[in-house]
């Protein structure tokens, strides 16, 4: 029975034809493509997760994230395959819109298991809370559709990447609650290893970026965390409603 579609993006054949044979039989039905751009014409809206290779001939698997989310307004979950770990390399992959990172030599025993887990938190939807979450926040003139992942800011769509709706999700739906990093790693990464705490960062600064004027919203309690809290920030602007 097929558990998902899986993209396998890698200019290593050897390496495309292993994960291919190993995928298919614990069950995904499988894509290949040796490189991005290949990559970039086959990937539909069926597609359950990407397998993409950071250095290849062309386009980088980064710059091809980058692609899948901004100009495609794709969620599909990426998980990087790569020989590079350092630190900024990790904080390069998440900003592009990465769900996980695996280093080369990997065991297929590690892969098939982070695949099954981005999958399965990308199906059960945006956080792991069991607090319920309403299927439409707004926030003034912030509307974030949970149900449909998406966001609008005065009538108009924000592009955010998965982890960013995500983590703007738990902020919103918990209004003036405050989340450390380590609470929101745990929420969102709990399957993933090497998230540092500066990967939070990068992403609540991104989706600031795209909130424009209203990242407001979203404030720095330094020491503690981070927190969504409108009604502070609205206060102003009350007696006008």
């Amino acid at each position: 029975m097929e558990q998902g579609r899986i993209l396998i993006v890698d200019d290593e054949a050897d390496i495309r034809e292993i994960l291919q044979f190993n995928l298919e039989n614990a069950g995904y039905d499988v894509d290949c493509a040796s490189s991005a751009e290949e990559a970039l014409e086959i990937l539909t809206p069926r597609h359950s997760l990407i397998l993409l290779d950071v250095m290849m001939d062309g386009m980088s698997g980064f710059k091809m994230a980058e692609v899948v989310r901004k100009e495609k307004g794709s969620q599909v979950p990426i998980i990087f395959l790569t020989a590079r770990s350092a630190e900024n390399d990790l904080l390069t992959g998440f900003s592009a819109g990465g769900d996980d990172y695996i280093g080369k030599p990997f065991s297929i025993h590690e892969v098939l298991a982070r695949v099954k887990a981005v999958i399965k938190r990308s199906s059960s939807g945006s956080s792991s809370s069991s607090d319920a979450v309403p299927s439409v926040i707004t926030a003034g003139h912030l509307r974030i559709d949970v149900s449909g992942k998406m966001v609008y800011a005065d009538g108009a769509a924000v592009v955010l990447s998965k982890k960013e709706f995500e983590i703007l999700c738990l902020l919103a739906s918990h209004p003036g609650r405050v989340y450390s990093r380590e609470e929101i790693i745990g929420e969102l990464w709990k399957d993933a290893p090497y998230v540092l705490d500066r990967t939070v960062d990068v992403h609540i600064a991104r989706i600031r970026n795209k909130l424009k004027d209203y990242k407001k919203y979203i404030t720095n309690r330094s020491g503690y965390g981070y927190c969504f809290n409108a009604a502070d920030q609205d206060g102003e602007e009350k007696d006008d409603i």
